[in-house]
C-alpha cells in the first residue's frame, strides 16, 4: 500500500439510480403537512411540518382531530411516523369541502385491499404508476386540469402533482398554473 492511504478516509462513489425505472404521481394537496406519530408503545402524537402540535397549540385543528382518533389511528396505522396533508375547509383552497381531511402520502403502503387506511384517513389519490418520463408527468398534469381534482370531485383549481422516484426514493412536486410559486406553469388541458 502507498504511505498514508490510512490516514484518508476512504469516500465510495455513491450508486446512480436508473432514470427511466418506476415512479408514482400522485396529487399534490393545498392545505398543510401534517404527521401522526405511534410510539411502540402507544403514545400518539401529532405535528406539523416543524413541530409537535397539541390541542391547545393547534395547527387548523388537527391535533384535535388527532385526539378524538387517537385510538383508530394507534391501531390502524401502527408504530411509526405518518406523514400526509390536512386539508379542507377552511384551509390553503378549501376544495369546496365542509369539512377537513386527513390524507396520507404513501399511497403504496395505504388504501389497497392488503392494508386499507383508518377509517378516519384519506389517501392521495395516485393519478399514474409506471415508468418515469416528463412526457408522463405532462399528460398527468394536462388531465388532471382538465377533469379537476380526484381528491374532491368537482373542484377544478388541483394544485398539480408529487412524483415519487421509487429508485430514487425521491419526491418532486409540479404545480399547475401562474400562482406565484417556483415550479408553477400553466399546462393546457
Amino acid at each position: 500500500m502507498s504511505a498514508g492511504v490510512e490516514s484518508v478516509e476512504f469516500e465510495a462513489f455513491p450508486s446512480i439510480p436508473r432514470l427511466k425505472r418506476g415512479c408514482v404521481i400522485s396529487e399534490k394537496l393545498d392545505g398543510t403537512n401534517a404527521q401522526v406519530y405511534v410510539g411502540e408503545d402507544g403514545l400518539v402524537l401529532a405535528g406539523s411540518r416543524s413541530r409537535w402540535i397539541t390541542p391547545e397549540d393547534d395547527n387548523f385543528g388537527f391535533a384535535r382531530w388527532v385526539a378524538e382518533h387517537t385510538d383508530e389511528l394507534r391501531t390502524g396505522l401502527g408504530p411509526g411516523r405518518h406523514f400526509g396533508e390536512w386539508w379542507g375547509a377552511g384551509i390553503q383552497r378549501r376544495y369546496g369541502l365542509a369539512d377537513k381531511r386527513w390524507s396520507l402520502f404513501n399511497a403504496g403502503r395505504w388504501g389497497g385491499p392488503d392494508r386499507p387506511a383508518p377509517a378516519c384517513c384519506h389517501v392521495v389519490p395516485v393519478l399514474y404508476s409506471g415508468d418515469f418520463s416528463t412526457d408522463v408527468v405532462e399528460r398527468t398534469l394536462a388531465e388532471l386540469a382538465r377533469d379537476g381534482s380526484r381528491a374532491a370531485p368537482g373542484f377544478m383549481k388541483p394544485e398539480g402533482v408529487v412524483v415519487y422516484m421509487t429508485a430514487a426514493r425521491t419526491t418532486y412536486k409540479v404545480t399547475l398554473g401562474d400562482d406565484g410559486h417556483k415550479g408553477a406553469r400553466a399546462v393546457a388541458p
